[in-house]
């Protein structure tokens, strides 16, 4: 295990599966304590952190569907309790629902928005309340808010905002030597990602690639681990389009 996060705690919203815990594994392989967020699926979260303590870092899963202040405040009080300080977030957690913009109802558009957008400003606030300084934030966007698909308005537009909290955030907590970055993955080899596309679908993908496939979890986990390292310290305020060379 390299300790170049020994001592720094890190919460991952929506780290129970794909890439949320892929980067929980990837900030304990490097020694730090993570708090493992799930929503939904107790028995993936708990594999999560089963991991995370074998290779020898602290873990500890708490369920939480992030939806509102009150939620995440919770979140990062758990964390708190746990392990004394916070020093990584990572915005993960996002609902995934795609649809053409005549069918969506004002139902599903609030409960996306809950959970995209103002869960993750108030986890961008609670950063700023409790987050010890010289801390990392990293949000986890994704390719279309540079390159438009058909039905992905809703899932897009939220997606977008937070990119924007995230560029205002580098600014603002940037004075305290936070450093703030988004990083916006591909197409990505997730049970999400798997069950919503097709074969053919899956194809075109990796042939937009030089690299010939798509992303796995990993690919993207260990560019987010790098951003929340000491290395990352100058960097900041950006969005990383971490797709393989697919897409500019």
């Amino acid at each position: 295990m390299t300790a170049r996060l020994a001592g720094k705690v890190a919460i991952v919203t929506g780290a129970g599966r794909g890439i949320g815990s892929a980067v929980a594994r990837a900030l304990g392989r490097q020694g730090a304590s993570v708090v493992v967020n799930y929503a939904r699926n107790h028995s993936a979260a708990k594999e999560t952190v089963a991991a995370i303590e074998a290779g020898g870092s602290r873990a500890l899963a708490v369920q939480a569907e992030l939806n509102g202040e009150a939620a995440v405040r919770a979140l990062f009080d758990a964390a708190l309790a746990a392990f004394g300080r916070v020093d990584i977030l990572v915005n993960n957690a996002a609902i995934a629902r795609f649809a053409k913009i005549d069918t969506v109802t004002e139902v599903e558009f609030d409960q996306t928005v809950a959970v995209n957008v103002k869960a993750a400003f108030f986890a961008f606030q609670q950063a700023a309340l409790r987050m010890a300084d010289g801390g990392r934030i990293v949000s986890i966007s994704a390719a279309m808010t540079a390159v438009g698909y058909e039905n992905t308005v809703l899932y897009a537009g939220t997606k977008g905002a937070l990119e924007q909290f995230g560029q205002a955030a580098a600014k603002e907590l940037g004075k305290r030597s936070i450093v703030v970055n988004t990083v916006s993955p591909g197409a990505t080899e997730t049970e999400l990602y798997l069950g919503l596309s097709t074969e053919a679908g899956r194809a075109a993908a990796a042939q937009r690639s030089p690299f010939g496939r798509i992303a796995k979890p990993e690919d993207i986990a260990d560019v987010v681990a790098f951003l929340c390292g000491p290395e990352a310290r100058w960097l900041s305020g950006e969005r990383l389009r971490v797709n393989g060379a697919a897409l500019f």
